[in-house]
């Protein structure tokens, strides 16, 4: 018996340790989803929707590093933050890309940063992420116009379909944010009419009742 997979667009950023936890649980989709992974650059996603990320808000970014190691903890997924978060992942994304972006490369990628715990902005660090994708001239790799390119057009592409943070599955047009997110995308796959209830539909269109004054 053919099984139809469904097709789900992955947007991620390294820079994201909720993108390594949701990252890890790939291997128990495969009987679900046919998962294309897209780089994008997560600062251009918070510069076009006029956010802060989570680790621009002091109180916050104690939680969320707190949060990450609990989460991975209690997942069993190995997870040692780098010396210094938020950090600049443009070489990480663009080494990965020239690879050629697919699971096993992102996997090594992921694997230096969180893994190893290892800063992917200095040298070593780019020396290390290099290494694991077999690239042996990390700095032509970066500085290659398509490579540059793609990762330009994949964070546009993104922020027309909808997408405002990392990580984030996108399937029929549907926007599923976040690691937390994830039993919910789950349930979309299993039910597509998940979101055409009286109430899912009311809520999905609800007028704003104050705007906040900026």
């Amino acid at each position: 018996m053919v099984v139809l997979l469904t097709k789900a667009d992955w947007y991620f950023d390294f820079i994201s340790p909720f993108a390594y936890l949701q990252f890890a649980r790939f291997e128990s989709f495969q009987g679900n989803l046919e998962i294309n992974p897209i780089p994008v650059l997560f600062g251009g996603l918070l510069n076009h929707w006029g956010q802060l990320g989570p680790a621009e808000i002091p109180p916050k970014r104690k939680f969320v590093y707190r949060f990450f190691k609990w989460q991975a903890d209690q997942n069993g997924i190995p997870f040692k933050m780098p010396p210094r978060h938020p950090y600049n992942p443009l070489a990480s994304l663009r080494l990965c890309i020239a690879a050629g972006g697919q699971i096993e490369h992102i996997r090594s990628v992921f694997r230096v940063i969180y893994g190893e715990g290892i800063q992917p902005d200095e040298k070593d660090g780019i020396l290390a992420i290099a290494e694991a994708l077999e690239i042996d001239n990390p700095e032509a790799a970066m500085s290659d116009t398509e490579v540059k390119n793609t990762l330009r057009t994949n964070t546009e592409t993104a922020i027309k379909a909808g997408v405002f943070g990392v990580p984030t599955f996108l399937i029929d047009d549907q926007v599923f944010w976040g690691a937390d997110a994830t039993e919910m995308m789950l349930s979309y796959v299993n039910n597509p009419e998940l979101f055409q209830t009286p109430e899912m539909r009311r809520i999905s269109e609800m007028p704003m009742g104050v705007v906040r004054q900026k």
